[in-house]
């Protein structure tokens, strides 16, 4: 009885893991940008909307003639512990980690981020995510054009949801 009690005390104590708050959303997008012909991003490559074309083509070093969007993945961003995503669905040629430092407001959060290709690491930095304000990151040289990764901060879901 004493061994089934301390059992569950244990089992209650993971569950309330407050290391296991999920603070926000982190959103990570890969755009293949080229002056080139567009088609060679490949048949799962989607074309963006002019909204985002206009957006990228704003910054000069993303400045490309025609943008198509690699992939995207959504994942928690949990308050201690190490979190990864995976834009490109089904592969691990493309992996972005975060894990927090801080949280500064409400809709800001300073973060780990390391970006992996080929399970290299090629970028890792301190940034700040703010909603609505996505880090962008020129990427390698891939098919004629680079690739380009979008890291954005979402809102963490209400309780409710």
């Amino acid at each position: 009885m004493i061994l089934l009690l301390g059992l569950l005390m244990s089992l209650n104590g993971l569950a309330a893991d407050p290391g296991r708050d999920e603070i926000a959303k982190v959103r990570v997008l890969v755009y293949h940008g080229t002056d080139g012909d567009p088609e060679v991003a490949g048949e799962k490559a989607e074309p963006v909307s002019e909204e985002t074309a206009k957006w990228l083509a704003a910054k000069e070093s993303l400045k490309f003639e025609h943008y198509r969007l690699l992939g995207s993945d959504s994942k928690p961003l949990f308050r201690s512990y190490e979190n990864w995503a995976q834009p490109i669905g089904g592969s691990d040629e493309i992996l972005c980690r975060f894990e927090v430092q801080s949280r500064l407001s409400k809709d800001s959060v300073r973060i780990d981020l390391e970006l992996w290709l080929s399970r290299k690491k090629i970028l890792k930095s301190g940034v700040v995510l703010k909603i609505g304000k996505p880090v962008v990151v020129l990427g390698p040289e891939w098919r004629g054009g680079r690739m380009i990764v979008s890291v954005e901060l979402a809102p963490a879901p209400s309780k409710g949801q």
